[in-house]
């Protein structure tokens, strides 16, 4: 039977001082790559009513044009190569500094094809920062304190979408997208003040050598576990992103929400994932500290959390609206579920020598779905009229998901890297 490490010393101020740094950017950085999406509804309108009269089609364009540059920084291993060459605080400052940029220039932009250029930007400074959360936990937090350290990240992932989407909604309903955008950059660039003061330095708590040099990408894609936890992450990231892409629109095009209703619900929805994730989070924790397996604890939340979340078809068969709604928010919570365990299941897989590496591996193809998710929706709605077909083709991408870890993942527990 598995038996878990007993409890070690707490955090130091200093650590927590991070971390809360930390759980804020991502906040952030998931406010600044959904904040389009919200703007949707309006960039489709005609210039003469502010927008740019951008159809379906060419706002997917638009959407994908983000998860690009954030997949192929990660594939092509231009954040691994900056990260082990430089301090890694220093590369995330500079990635954050990137994408609040990017952000407020949004705001100024005047046409199609700079709002693609500047999402490529924000793509390219967002790349750095799950590859930078894992070096720094794995460097600068004790293994027993990763979980929470995890949890806290994804919930900031889900709250930031959340928050974005209501605010978002209800301002630019009142004043526009352009000072939404041009503001919310400006001002997310103060969080840098304080992570100078604060961030991490020195050569961390994990300062012994390994007997053996690191693995290599190449030694990564050769175990099976690997490709399982890659194609689950794809799969997983394509309801997320679907919903963080075209669910404001999916309102108000076919549910004929205000722009108001339309914050306030999916405010809501992304509360529910964050609040799940949180949760569930703490529960397979608790129930590891009782003796439970990580393979039997991280797989029944993955595959069941991504099982339970293809009720998110009924959402768009239904004709009542507070019943879709219901429906929905019940899809969240179960998705939550998934979405607080797939990082501390991989992380355990790699362990600190592989985390880094296999964590920008797995991202970089998982975010891919950011590209497919956005851009295909956007097809299928154009050519359809509707998103019925959008919404059963995300419900049998999650059904694929939850075979990724159920049967492709073996046993939950450390590669023995020193076998070549």
């Amino acid at each position: 039977m598995f038996t878990p490490p007993a409890a070690r010393t707490k955090l130091s101020g200093s650590q927590w001082a991070v971390l809360l740094l930390l759980v804020v950017s991502i906040f952030i950085n998931y406010v600044d790559r959904g904040n389009l999406s919200i703007a949707g509804p309006l960039l489709m309108a005609s210039p003469e009513k502010g927008g740019l009269g951008l159809d379906p089609a060419r706002l997917g364009s638009l959407l994908s044009a983000f998860f690009w540059t954030y997949a192929l920084f990660q594939l092509l291993g231009i954040v691994g190569f900056l990260l082990d060459r430089f301090d890694v605080a220093w590369v995330y400052a500079v990635a954050y500094l990137a994408w609040s940029a990017a952000t407020a220039a949004t705001g100024l932009a005047n046409s199609f094809v700079v709002l693609f250029g500047l999402r490529l930007l924000l793509g390219m400074g967002e790349s750095a920062a799950y590859p930078s959360y894992s070096k720094i936990f794995a460097t600068h937090f004790p293994e027993h304190h990763r979980g929470l350290a995890n949890a806290l990240i994804d919930a900031g992932s889900k709250f930031g979408p959340a928050l974005g989407t209501l605010l978002g909604g209800l301002l630019m309903a009142q004043f526009g997208w352009r000072p939404f955008f041009f503001v919310l950059g400006a001002a997310s660039l103060a969080w840098l003040i304080p992570w100078m003061k604060w961030m991490p330095r020195g050569e961390g708590i994990l300062t012994a050598h390994a007997a053996h040099p690191p693995p290599g990408v190449l030694h990564i894609l050769r175990q099976r576990s690997a490709w399982g936890s890659i194609g689950g992450l794809f799969c997983g990231n394509y309801f997320w992103y679907f919903l963080l892409t075209w669910l404001p629109s999916y309102m108000v095009m076919e549910r004929h929400f205000s722009m108001d209703h339309m914050a306030a619900m999916g405010a809501l929805a992304f509360l529910a994932i964050g609040l799940s994730s949180a949760l569930c989070g703490w529960l397979s924790d608790r129930w590891i500290a009782a003796g439970a397996t990580p393979t039997r604890v991280r797989k029944t939340f993955t595959v069941g959390g991504l099982m339970l979340s293809t009720i998110i078809l009924p959402v768009v068969m239904v004709d009542s609206k507070n019943l879709s709604m219901a429906l929905l928010f019940l899809a969240c919570i179960f998705f939550g579920m998934w979405s607080s365990n797939h990082w501390a299941l991989i992380q355990t897989l790699a362990g600190p020598p592989a985390a880094g590496k296999w964590t920008a591996v797995q991202n970089g193809v998982g975010n891919l779905a950011g590209v497919a998710a956005s851009k295909l929706t956007g097809l299928v709605v154009q050519h359809t009229g509707q998103f019925f077909w959008a919404f059963a083709v995300a419900t049998g991408i999650v059904l694929v998901g939850a075979f990724f870890y159920m049967f492709v993942i073996g046993r939950i527990e450390q590669v023995d890297w020193s076998r070549r």
